[in-house]
């Protein structure tokens, strides 16, 4: 597989949206989480187009798989944790926080079939 640069990805373009909207959804969390629940969350999100970036820029398939399983990861810690702000009620299950749950959703199919692209 050979790609011009990670900003070609569409799961790049996605978690790059993804990490816009979480910043502005947790911009309402209590002061006291600035460096508890806010912070986590944040770089839970950062970390998944980070790491893709990374990986494309790396050398050959398996780094790049690698950092696409560190981005997965990092995926399911920002699902975890958006939860957790949820059932602390920083945060109403709502419209708007469905359509980061469906994000969440569709960059994990898209991670996954990346990843089974590389292997095959």
């Amino acid at each position: 597989m050979t790609i011009k640069s990670h900003k070609d990805l569409i799961l790049w373009k996605e978690s790059m949206t993804l990490v816009e909207e979480i910043y502005r959804l947790t911009e309402a969390f209590p002061k006291e989480e600035i460096y508890g629940l806010t912070s986590q969350i944040r770089r839970a999100a950062v970390s998944i187009p980070s790491n893709i970036a990374e990986g494309a820029g790396r050398n050959g398939e398996n780094e790049f798989s690698r950092f696409l399983y560190i981005a997965l990861g990092s995926l399911s810690e920002l699902e975890t944790q958006f939860e957790i702000a949820i059932r602390l009620k920083y945060l109403e299950k709502n419209e708007q926080t469905e359509v980061v749950f469906d994000k969440i959703i569709y960059i994990r199919r898209m991670l996954v079939k990346l990843i089974k692209s590389l292997k095959s």
